[in-house]
This record gives C-alpha cells, sequence and structure tokens, in this order.
C-alpha cells in the first residue's frame, strides 16, 4: 500500500498543497514549524478520522480560512493498494452555522467519490505512526495505552470498531441510568437492557485486544531480543478491567498478575461471565453511580526481565521497548492485512542511539512506503540517504532536494 498522490486545502498551514509521493523511504526535512509534521498528520487523519497531535478537528483548519464564510479544510489521496486497485479517499472538515452566532464542525467523508460513513475509513489506508511522544507507552496514563490498542485494531476489524463505539455509547448511557437509579429517579431492572448491550460489545472489544497483544508480544520479543543482544526479554502484560477465567471466577484486574497471552477466551464467553459480573456488583454501581468494571479499565503493561518499565525502567530501555513494540505493530499489520501499511516517523530518528537507529533504518526500508520527518538530516548514514528521496519544507512549499540512487 502507498499513498500516489496527495492533495491538501486549507490544512494546518498548508493553504493549497498537491505533491505525488514515490515508493520507498522520504526524508522531509527542514526548521521547525515549517509544515514536515502536517504531511504525516494528515496521511494518519485520512487513516483513522483521527489527529494524533489533537483533540479538536477545529485546530486543523488554516487560520487564514477563518475569513471565510463557510471555513474548510480538505484532505485527500489517491492510494494504490497492493492488488494494483486504486482508491480516492476524502474527509473534509467544515466549520457551518449551528444556533445565534455559533458554528459547528462537519466532518464529511468520501471514498472513490461516495459518501461514506468514519467507520467506512477502515481499511481504506492502513498506517503506523511512530513519535517520540509514544513514550507514553510506558510512562503515561492507562487511558494512552487503551489509545494505541484501539487505533491499531480499528485499522484491520471492522466488528472491533464497531463494537467499540457501541460500548462507549452504551458505557456512557448506563453510567447515566446508575446515577438516576441512586437518586430514586429509575429502577434498577431498566439497567438489564443496556447490561445486555454492554456485555456483548465489551466481549467483542476484549478477546480482540487479548488476540492483537498475543500476536505483538512473540514478535516485540524478538526484535526486542534483538535490539539489546539477547540481555532482556520483553513482557507485554495485558490486565482487563474485567478477567474471564475457566472457572468462572472473573474478578478486576487490578487484583490478579495478568492474562496468560497464550490463552484466548472467545467474546461469547467473556459477555456471559461480565454479564454475571454485572449482576453481582449492581447494587455497589448504583451507590457509586458507575460502571465499576469492563474494557474502560483496561490495562498495558511493558516489563523487562520480570520488571515493570513504568516503574523501574530507565529512559533509554523505555525507548528501546517501544520501538521494538512499534516495529511488531509494523509487521502484525504486514500480516494481518497481507500488505505493508504505510510508515510514518515524525522526529523520531534523532531520538535514538546509532545502533537502534542503524535498526530502525534497515527495517524501514522493508516497507512500501516511509515518510520520515527531521531538522537534521546529517544524522542519517550516507547509505539510507542514496536510497531515499529527500523533500524539503518551507513555508509550506516542498522543494524536492535529491532522488535515490541506482
Amino acid at each position: 500500500m502507498r499513498i500516489e498522490h496527495l492533495s491538501l486545502y486549507n490544512f494546518r498551514n498548508y493553504a493549497r498543497l498537491e505533491v505525488s509521493l514515490p515508493e520507498g523511504p522520504v526524508l522531509i526535512h527542514g526548521a521547525n514549524a515549517q509544515g514536515k509534521t502536517s504531511l504525516l498528520e494528515a496521511i494518519y487523519y485520512l487513516a483513522t478520522a483521527h489527529s494524533p497531535y489533537t483533540t479538536t478537528d477545529r485546530q486543523l483548519i488554516n487560520w487564514d480560512a477563518e475569513r471565510d464564510v463557510l471555513p474548510y479544510a480538505r484532505i485527500s489521496a489517491q492510494v494504490m493498494l497492493a492488488s494494483g486497485l486504486y482508491n480516492r479517499v476524502e474527509i473534509t472538515l467544515t466549520q457551518v452555522p449551528d444556533g445565534l452566532n455559533g458554528t459547528r464542525l462537519q466532518k464529511d467523508v468520501r471514498v472513490n467519490g461516495v459518501t461514506r460513513r468514519v467507520m467506512d475509513l477502515i481499511g481504506q489506508i492502513n498506517v503506523v505512526m511512530f513519535l517520540p511522544q509514544d513514550l507514553v507507552l510506558v510512562e503515561g496514563a492507562p487511558v494512552e495505552r487503551r489509545r494505541y490498542l484501539n487505533t491499531a485494531l480499528c485499522q484491520t476489524d471492522s466488528q472491533y470498531c464497531q463494537a467499540l463505539a457501541l460500548f462507549e455509547k452504551v458505557l456512557g448511557q448506563r453510567n447515566a441510568l446508575l446515577k438516576r437509579i441512586a437518586e430514586g429517579e429509575a429502577r434498577p431492572d431498566e439497567l438489564d437492557y443496556w447490561n445486555e448491550q454492554l456485555t456483548s460489545s465489551a466481549g467483542i472489544v476484549v478477546a480482540g485486544r487479548q488476540r492483537l497483544l498475543r500476536d505483538l508480544e512473540y514478535r516485540a520479543r524478538r526484535i526486542h531480543a534483538d535490539l539489546t543482544g539477547g540481555a532482556e526479554d520483553l513482557e507485554l502484560r495485558y490486565q482487563p478491567g474485567f478477567l474471564a477465567t475457566p472457572n468462572n471466577s472473573g474478578q478486576l484486574s487490578f487484583d490478579v498478575p495478568g492474562l496468560d497471552l497464550n490463552r484466548e477466551i472467545g467474546a461469547e464467553e467473556i459477555a456471559r461471565q461480565y454479564a454475571e459480573q454485572l449482576l453481582r456488583t449492581r447494587q455497589e454501581e448504583i451507590a457509586r453511580g458507575m460502571t465499576l468494571s469492563g474494557p474502560q479499565r483496561d490495562e498495558l503493561r511493558l516489563r523487562v526481565n520480570g520488571r515493570d518499565l513504568g516503574l523501574y525502567g530507565s529512559r533509554g530501555q523505555a525507548r528501546t521497548a517501544v520501538l521494538a513494540l512499534k516495529l511488531a505493530e509494523l509487521q502484525w499489520m504486514r500480516d494481518t492485512l497481507g500488505e505493508w501499511p504505510i510508515l510514518l516517523l515524525d522526529e523520531v530518528v534523532a531520538e535514538l542511539d546509532s545502533t537502534r537507529r542503524a535498526y530502525l533504518l534497515a527495517r524501514i526500508e522493508q516497507v512500501s512506503q516511509a515518510l520520515l520527518t527531521t531538522t537534521e538530516p546529517d544524522i542519517f548514514t550516507e547509505n539510507f540517504l542514496r536510497r531515499a528521496v529527500r523533500w524539503h519544507v518551507h513555508q509550506g512549499q516542498i522543494v524536492a532536494v535529491t532522488r535515490p540512487t541506482p
């Protein structure tokens, strides 16, 4: 998979951009705040419908567009699949009037010219993105690790993505109902309908995360062993917010050491045990006005040689573990989809030592298309620079510096 042409209109600091992208590695360099990262962000946004840098889509619209009657931004790409087929993916963000002097953001998705749902973006463009901020996968809050799992799975599994959306919607409604019951404004038996919706979607979510982590772990372990010369062993410890067990003794994950990733429990069995758990904890949940167990409390811990990196690891160990995890994700997506996803690396290479840098660059050359940003092109090896296309970005303008040497 690769993008052949990218078109931006009023996106970030690009008023207008039309650019054709080559195969292989593309090194994008220039000073800060010139538009390097925006190129990667646009591709990631087309793949996932959200930005890795902001939670507010309004910020993606160019400042100068605010003077227009209907400010809008448009991102589109022509994508070539491994099969030789082409798809055109387009997202338009428009600020439309909404009440007295107010506006709301309207997001329109088109695939091959046909209006589609955001959910229909799944599989149109697949990406793996690696950022310096990805250290939050070790050092950040659990929500960051859940977001990582969701992004990977939602690019490859439409059933998972639909179940996740339903679970999050029902969870909010169920929590609101629990509060109304506690205040005497609703009956406890009204929970039954929402429990059925919650448990069926939760079963799919937990089973998907369990399957993904099992697939990632054995790949990440091998890569991590290569990076550390076999001196360190990486473990991905999944701690589900509800632990389904063969003997049906489910409990909150923080009271148990974790889940054996070599054993998979099916979505239906997870849902059945979760339903029983919700019945057992109904009174406590009503008293507290919230759902106390489930995928919204899932946790992932990265451990090296039996020690939790988030508690005891060094900065260098954290970087190595995240690098191994990202490269494992790249391999997993290739094996799952039957073609390489697009690899996006934003100012990552400068964060690595020479050994890990060389390892990463060697892996980059395997993929169909990779875009890397940097302020320091001189840190790359001569061998890599000869094979990469080099672009210089200045104030939203791209100039091709070199083409790869045959």
